[in-house]
């Protein structure tokens, strides 16, 4: 240690950052853009439909809720443009197993309660 880090009342130096954050970390940007991409299929359109319901009568924000296909556009530019391709194509990887896994789950769920349903005669 120097002099001036040992003297009392002198400034600490400043804390390194971590290389591999600089560097892009190979998994990094894999990480990153398959999270962003599963908490975007959850989020966006969840917030859409808030939003529309506050904004419109039930009907009309019926009708408008399919135009949140149109928030697809973010994903799929990310993986286009050159700066962005990496983070983007795992991004669109997130949205797409996310959707894929949500409605397996939904289709297995629904699969079980008709045929329990079909195989009590209609009673519970």
């Amino acid at each position: 240690m120097t002099d001036e880090q040992t003297r009392p009342g002198t400034a600490a130096p400043p804390a390194r950052q971590p290389d591999w954050w600089h560097r892009d970390h190979p998994t990094f940007t894999a990480i990153t853009g398959f999270f962003t991409g599963l908490a975007y299929v959850i989020v966006v359109p969840s917030l859409f439909a808030a939003i529309l319901y506050w904004a419109f009568d039930e009907q009309t924000a019926a009708d408008a809720y399919p135009f949140v296909l149109i928030s697809l556009a973010v994903p799929i530019g990310l993986a286009v443009a050159p700066p962005t391709r990496r983070f983007g194509g795992y991004m669109l990887v997130g949205v797409v197993t996310t959707a894929l896994v949500v409605l397996g789950v939904a289709a297995v769920v629904l699969w079980v309660l008709v045929g329990r349903e079909n195989s009590h005669g209609g009673s519970l």
